[in-house]
């Protein structure tokens, strides 16, 4: 990730440890202690009995005019990682092993402000009082999830908002993002694994990129440091990859769920790895793919990783620093997943949710000074 100017942005209030676990998504509870079934919302395209019928869908945020586009991945094998004769390739793409994946549907484009701040600045809340539209039992679960601080700068830093992918968050904004998504829908968001980032964007290729392997062809399908002009653009304007994603290659680093180890895949070697995910339980390194509009084109290819690092948040000059921005790493944004099986809560708590408490104790932070 290419180290971005900035200028002073934010200063979040000292809050303490929070896991993910402790959020319900789907349930509210009755006076009398009963958990009380509260429906998704309604979008027929969204439902499907087995992975055959699985289709595209538009996912509403309800008070605004915003939605997301859903794309069905049907699941499968692929082979994760590259050949050591690829151009660019690291040490950590390899060895080249196989991935089997269950069904899921993934996000069509990068999340955009537009969508990302229905979250962020309480847009869907406002909106419902300023119209007087009652509060249902899911807006509830909506406003009860933790929002971020805000920021004291403009987090788009002059680049502009209007379908422009999100950026500037932390994985721990973005899950959050992802927990607030499935409450307010009444259905399972997350964020992808590293695995099935690479399948989708691979899409049934194995070639350095999507497209292929000419790098001269890059930048009719990405923006990247030849052709970006220093920002991002709005997202969908290259073309799509094999099943139909956008923005896969560059534009915005976009977050997985997984630590990064480098060594994921020699120790996967010789094992079936089913549906794998490397659980996060240190705040740093997490892993970033896809790279960004400030990258060099050999970032992009679908085999890279790259892990965050506490330099993300070099400049950051508060106490402790901030749970929900970077300051030193512009380019990250995100896309969400949507499991064809939801897993259950005790899953979610024991793989899917489950992180290390990510903000340290501000006494802890003072003590070690």
């Amino acid at each position: 990730m290419t180290k971005q100017p900035f200028r002073p942005a934010t200063i979040p209030a000292l809050l303490s440890q929070i896991t993910f676990g402790a959020i319900l998504l789907t349930l509210s509870t009755t006076a009398s202690g009963q958990e009380a079934k509260v429906e998704p919302v309604k979008v027929p395209a969204a439902i499907a009995a087995t992975p055959e019928e699985m289709k595209a869908y538009s996912e509403p945020l309800m008070h605004t005019s915003f939605k997301l586009d859903m794309l069905p991945v049907k699941g499968g094998k692929f082979v994760m990682g590259s050949p050591d004769a690829e151009t660019g390739r690291r040490d950590d793409e390899g060895p080249m092993h196989e991935v089997e994946l269950s069904p899921f549907w993934m996000s069509k484009y990068e999340i955009t402000w537009n969508q990302y701040e229905v979250w962020s600045d309480r847009v869907d809340s406002l909106r419902r009082a300023a119209y007087g539209k009652p509060t249902t039992p899911r807006d509830k679960l909506a406003d009860s999830v933790t929002r971020p601080t805000p920021p004291y700068t403009d987090m788009s830093f002059g680049m502009g908002r209007e379908n422009n992918p999100a950026i500037c968050m932390t994985q721990h904004s973005a899950r959050m993002f992802c927990t607030w998504l499935s409450a307010k829908t009444g259905r399972y968001y997350r964020l992808p694994t590293e695995a099935e980032w690479e399948y989708v964007c691979r899409a049934g290729t194995s070639t350095m990129y999507s497209f292929g392997d000419d790098v001269s062809q890059l930048g009719e399908h990405a923006w990247f440091t030849d052709n970006s002009e220093g920002i991002y653009h709005p997202v969908g304007k290259k073309k799509p990859n094999p099943w139909g994603f956008y923005d896969m290659h560059g534009n915005v680093a976009e977050w997985v769920l997984d630590q990064y180890v480098p060594d994921t895949y020699k120790l996967r070697a010789g094992s079936a790895a089913v549906d794998p995910l490397t659980i996060p339980m240190t705040e740093y390194p997490r892993i970033v793919r896809g790279g960004g509009w400030d990258d060099p084109a050999e970032m992009l290819r679908s085999a890279v990783r790259e892990g965050s690092s506490e330099e993300w948040k070099q400049q950051d000059p508060q106490l402790p620093q901030s749970i929900w921005y970077f300051t030193d790493a512009l380019g990250v944004g995100l896309r969400v997943v949507r499991p064809f099986m939801e897993p259950a809560e005790e899953l979610r708590a024991s793989k899917w949710d489950k992180s290390e408490p990510i903000q340290k104790d501000p006494e802890e932070v003072l003590s070690n000074e």
